[in-house]
């Protein structure tokens, strides 16, 4: 059916769409009263989360790997959430859970999607084993 590396990416997308869901849904909707100004609400919270979107949606091992550096916001801010604002630490919660799983899905993704496509790392001693080689031979 999927392999291993599938799961992972579906991890990421799911976790992906539901947490632009959730943050938009906060934001607009579930906050008692705006706290920032529309367009500072798209520009910091809802575009980073769109910008790796296609490339997710089309399974770029790169996207998700870059995808899950953006996604640390969204830790940090819901652990702040959790500690400095008690009444919405539901939402706080759950925008830590997805982001987690976020950025889960889409590291494990990208490495192992990356392997298979052999464009993983080398091990540092074979890089260094062929610069002595490279550069001993000249």
């Amino acid at each position: 059916m999927f392999s291993n590396t599938q799961h992972y990416r579906y991890l990421a997308i799911t976790c992906h769409l539901l947490l632009l869901s959730l943050v938009g849904l906060w934001q607009f909707v579930l906050r008692p009263e705006p706290v920032y100004s529309t367009a500072f609400i798209v520009l910091i919270y809802i575009v980073p989360l769109l910008l790796p979107l296609p490339g997710m949606l089309k399974g770029k091992p790169y996207t998700h790997a870059w995808a899950s550096f953006i996604v640390l916001f969204y830790i940090l801010h819901g652990l702040t959430i959790m500690y400095a604002e008690f009444h919405e630490w539901l939402y706080a919660s759950l925008e830590l859970i997805l982001a987690t799983g976020m950025f889960v899905g889409c590291t494990v993704y990208a490495r192992k999607r990356g392997k298979e496509l052999g464009q993983g790392l080398q091990k540092l001693k074979t890089v260094m084993d062929e610069e002595k080689q490279r550069f001993e031979g000249q």
